[in-house]
């Protein structure tokens, strides 16, 4: 892929996946596939990508208070340990394996983002501005909604964990990034908000993309020349993709994701 279409296809990637709460890696790595690069040196430029855009995204989500830093920390750990495993294995992985992977992994997030839930905290008409942030001690707080403002607290905390380290062993393996598993993970199966699930998602996945990084970085497998065009883009792509997610519907959003991430999915199968 020439430089002009690497640098365009990062920006685009970042965007969406800023907006839809998933991670922009998980179309980038499987685009790049299907545009003839090899996967084990795909896979860092989806980690570069996911890395920039987080960064990104962190300020305006940081200022819309809608960050849990606590749950954030105590994901994180198991998904970077996860990621640290993968990112080892998959340097043994052939070519074609990791294709059919990308493929699986593609197919999956477009059946997860399918199936994604709307709001299930409802507001506290009791709450007011000095509410909002996080419980001290707790994996619990409150974020504003518009005009009002919602009480929440992560639940089923074992399973949760489970789900996110299966995000970062993925993000390892495949450089997809593990947005796409960490902000269902948080919202269904912990009853975090879905806006909180997916700001913490991308605050936090950055992490689990530097621990592949440095990996990937000792096996050769990163072009730093490729590498710094896409953290660039990632970053514009990221800036982009977090205002938009203040005017698209992030439903809408997923949807429209899911049925692009099936069309890849079934393309990197077949292709092989």
């Amino acid at each position: 892929m020439n430089p002009v279409a690497l640098a365009f296809a990062a920006f685009v990637t970042a965007a969406i996946g800023t907006v839809g709460g998933l991670g922009g890696a998980i179309l980038l790595v499987p685009v790049l596939v299907l545009s003839g690069m090899e996967a084990k040196y795909a896979a860092p430029l989806g980690l570069v990508s996911v890395a920039a855009g987080s960064l990104a995204a962190a300020p305006h989500q940081l200022a819309a208070r809608v960050v849990n830093h606590r749950i954030g920390v105590a994901t994180e750990i198991v998904a970077s340990s996860a990621a640290l495993i993968g990112a080892l294995v998959s340097g043994l992985i052939g070519q074609s394996v990791l294709a059919v992977l990308l493929g699986v992994v593609a197919l999956v997030a477009a059946f997860a983002g399918a199936r994604r839930k709307g709001v299930r905290n409802l507001p506290d008409s009791s709450l007011s501005e000095v509410d909002v942030g996080e419980t001290p001690g707790t994996l619990a707080g409150v974020y504003p909604l518009g005009d009002e403002f919602v009480p929440y607290r992560a639940n089923r905390l074992p399973l949760g964990l489970l789900g996110m380290g299966m995000a970062g062993l993925i993000s390892g393996l495949s450089g997809v990034g593990g947005g796409w598993v960490k902000t269902p993970t948080a919202s269904e199966v912990m009853h975090v908000p879905v806006k909180v699930a997916a700001a913490t998602s991308t605050f936090t996945v950055g992490v689990t993309a530097a621990v592949g990084l440095l990996v990937y970085e000792s096996q050769g497998r990163i072009v730093i020349s490729d590498a710094a065009l896409v953290a660039a883009a990632g970053l514009i792509g990221g800036t982009v993709g977090v205002r938009l997610q203040h005017l698209l519907p992030p439903p809408l959003v997923r949807r429209g994701l899911s049925v692009i991430l099936a069309v890849i999915g079934v393309l990197l199968i077949v292709r092989r």
